[in-house]
């Protein structure tokens, strides 16, 4: 039984490592095309919630895996949404 906890905690890093850097590539998009019209500020705002949600879930069960996955996460999704918000000033400006 201990054997397959230790395992099921892997599978936890290793799904938090996936699901994690899967948004490395929306954030470096939306940085060097200096654009994020492709994403839906509504989709943040929601995501950045779950995620907070997340994170209080985590510290409640203590569990590493779900804390640390989605405070970079959380991370990540803060850079695109502050992209977002300077991006779209900037266009606003523009224009």
């Amino acid at each position: 039984m201990e054997l397959i906890i230790k395992y099921s905690e892997y599978f936890g890093y290793l799904a938090a490592t996936l699901t994690t850097i899967a948004f490395v590539p929306q954030l470096a998009r939306t940085f060097n095309t200096r654009s994020s019209e492709d994403v839906s500020l509504a989709m943040l705002l929601l995501f950045i919630s779950g995620l907070l949600c997340w994170i209080i879930y985590a510290l409640g069960t203590n569990s590493k895996p779900v804390l640390i996955a989605n405070l970079i996460t959380l991370i990540l999704n803060l850079c695109i949404l502050i992209l977002k918000i300077f991006f779209s000033h900037n266009q606003i400006k523009a224009s």
